[in-house]
């Protein structure tokens, strides 16, 4: 039965393309018939001609099941160009992983931060923070967004808020690629600045804690034991007048602070002549220089020396350098002060004393706020913390630079470079 249906589509197909043929015999067997040829005659020859026709050449052909043609599967065009096209530009470090965690790309504040990693390496071999990988696994799996944060303690402190989550690529494109983006946001300047914020009120609190609980103190003894002893009262109000100088001093500091920090970005524009600004503040400063046994000794060049600034501000800094270097110095029994003004260079004021000097791990640190070298020392000597905090705002809205060399038995140098 299989074989007699490909017979008869051999011969229909054949009949087919024989028609012509067919009919042009079909014709010449009318006019044979018309002409008075015997019909039989006629038929056979008419059989004879479609026989030969259709048979003449026909190969009897078993039909083979028909195989189907391999489908072509069109591989999707990769997306990661679109993904990473835009992220070289970014200041921020970013990676773009693959479904395996596998480094696939970086940017260049990705390299400069954590170093060059191979494209293809796993993101284990450059950060290995347990926390992170396992946020990054987790994004992966569920392919939902996660954030942590996250410290690198080398080549310096750094604090990130690391964020990982899926690329959401175009739906009407449908590819097996996956791709997840890592970014790391740099908050170790806002963590610096709470720090500061927090130590600041912590440090304010505790210098005004100890006038106030002294004050309190002695006018509980005064209105009790000391009621009606007229010496004890004297020296405590004597005690009580000087803690009370002391938190106005701080007052006083920490209000300057305030106001030099909102006109930090505005540069004073009015010319200062250092000359006579050094010796105005060197004879402010005489009775306090006599009392400690100190001379201060002034280093002045022939003419001008004009700088632009705020005059008040630029007296106030160089009170607070002579005043310490006569008050921390005065075991060297002078103090001298250099004015630098060279044609073609720029103008320096150095106050150098001759004191114990200060140790070399100190010197970074000593215009922070309420930093010092031996707190008994500084608050024998009335010192609030704050001086050399409100120097370096002064020079900074100055454009100036404050340079500190100290030698432990030699003694300490400050200089101011404009």
């Amino acid at each position: 039965m299989e074989d007699k249906v490909p017979l008869t589509r051999s011969l229909i197909a054949r009949v087919r393309q024989e028609r012509p043929v067919l009919l042009v015999a079909l014709l010449i067997a009318l006019i044979a018939l018309a002409a008075g040829v015997n019909k039989w005659v006629v038929l056979g020859l008419l059989l004879l001609m479609v026989i030969t026709a259709v048979w003449h050449a026909v190969p009897f052909i078993r039909e083979a099941p028909l195989e189907p043609a391999p489908e072509i599967i069109e591989t999707p065009p990769s997306r990661s160009g679109e993904v990473t096209a835009t992220l070289a530009a970014l200041d921020m470090p970013v990676m773009v992983l693959s479904n395996d965690a596998s480094v696939l790309y970086q940017n260049r504040a990705a390299e400069k931060a954590f170093g060059e990693v191979t494209v293809g390496a796993h993101i284990s071999a450059r950060l290995r923070s347990p926390g992170v990988l396992d946020m990054i696994a987790e994004t992966i799996a569920t392919n939902a967004p996660n954030q942590i944060e996250h410290s690198e303690r080398l080549p310096s402190e750094r604090v990130y808020i690391v964020r990982s989550a899926p690329v959401e690529l175009d739906r009407q494109q449908p590819t097996d690629e996956r791709f997840f983006l890592v970014s790391f946001r740099d908050i170790s300047e806002v963590r610096r600045i709470d720090r500061m914020r927090s130590d600041f009120v912590a440090n304010a609190s505790h210098e005004l804690r100890t006038p106030l609980a002294s004050l309190r103190g002695f006018i509980e003894t005064i209105q009790g034991p000391a009621k009606n002893d007229a010496k004890a009262q004297e020296r405590f109000l004597g005690i009580m007048l000087d803690q009370a100088t002391r938190m106005s001093r701080l007052v006083d500091d920490l209000l300057s602070l305030s106001r030099l920090e909102l006109k930090s970005h505005i540069a004073p524009d009015q010319k200062v002549d250092l000359v006579p600004l050094l010796g105005h503040v060197r004879d402010s400063l005489v009775p306090l220089a006599h009392d400690v046994g100190v001379e201060i000794a002034l280093h002045l060049p022939q003419g001008k020396a004009e700088v632009l600034g705020d005059r008040d501000e630029l007296v106030q800094v160089f009170e607070n350098l002579m005043e310490n270097a006569c008050k921390y110095g005065q075991e060297g029994k002078t103090v001298d002060v250099f004015l630098k003004n060279g044609s073609g260079e720029p103008v320096e004021v150095t106050v150098v004393d001759k004191g114990p000097g200060i140790p070399a791990e100190h010197v970074p640190r000593l215009t922070e706020r309420f930093y010092r070298v031996s707190i008994e020392d500084s608050r024998s000597k009335k010192g609030t913390g704050l001086g050399l905090a409100i120097v370096k705002h002064i020079l900074t809205r100055h454009r100036a630079r404050l340079i500190v060399k100290s030698e432990v038995g030699k003694g300490t140098s400050f200089t101011v470079r404009f």
